[in-house]
């Protein structure tokens, strides 16, 4: 589609005899949060590994602003602005929260081995990192340790470190995971506005979370997408309903 900021043909990957992508397809578009949903092993993760770059598929492409980028590396696609949060946290836990954002900031340059000490005096870097903290709204807490942060804090740092990539695309796998229901209100509300800056293709359990966050949603089962369309449109289509969500349809 011409307004696609991200877009993924005919993607499929097998192991031995798994067919863990079945020619995937679908769409992101700006400003919009497309959430793509599935029972446990239906292939999400595995799908998201080859959008992100962590996986070559073995057919389709992956193409980001209009460009084939199936060939390159998770580190290329990061600087082309493919932001990426993970299911299980990947921060530096015994580093404090600004020194996590400025990590991201230095992995924009591509220089991420530089040492430590002259890259916190880096102006730059700080600012980035700062503005990234104060967006998600962890400024007050940029000294903290981030082992001493709540789990809810670590997600949104998480967000703030893929911030200062400054991405074009969020791949965001499931953010609310482990999030009481305060949190899980209070992230609802932040990535409603972050779609505005950067559209989100988002992995998610939270049903509550996906049907009042997406503009779109695809179900993929066993590999296959059997279903996108709105929030209402999943919920009434008796296929999704059989597969998924749990109700034969009714005859």
């Amino acid at each position: 589609m011409t307004d696609a900021v991200l877009e993924i043909r005919n993607i499929s990957k097998s192991f031995g005899a798994l067919k863990a992508s079945n020619n995937v397809s679908l769409t992101l578009r700006a400003g919009e949060i497309h959430a793509l949903i599935g029972p446990n092993g239906a292939g999400k993760s595995t799908l998201i590994k080859q959008i992100a770059g962590n996986l070559r598929p073995d057919e389709g492409t992956v193409w980001f602003e209009g460009k084939n980028v199936t060939a390159l590396n998770t580190v290329a696609r990061a600087r082309l602005g493919l932001g990426r949060t993970f299911q299980i946290s990947s921060l530096a836990m015994d580093y404090t929260v600004l020194q996590n954002a400025v990590l991201g900031a230095l992995g924009k340059r591509g220089k991420v081995f530089r040492f430590f000490s002259p890259v916190m005096k880096d102006k730059k870097l700080l600012a980035a990192a700062n503005a990234a903290l104060a967006q998600v709204g962890l400024e007050e807490f940029a000294h903290y340790r981030t082992s001493d942060l709540s789990h809810g804090q670590r997600r949104q740092l998480e967000v703030a470190v893929a911030l200062t990539l400054a991405p074009k695309v969020f791949l965001m796998d499931e953010p609310m995971a482990g999030l009481g229901g305060e949190g899980s209100q209070r992230l609802m509300g932040f990535l409603d506005t972050l779609r505005q800056q950067a559209p989100i293709l988002l992995v998610e359990h939270d049903m509550d979370a996906v049907f009042a966050l997406a503009d779109r949603i695809s179900v993929l089962v066993y590999g296959s997408i059997i279903a996108t369309g709105t929030a209402d449109e999943i919920r009434n289509n008796p296929e999704v309903r059989a597969a998924y969500l749990g109700e034969e349809d009714a005859e």
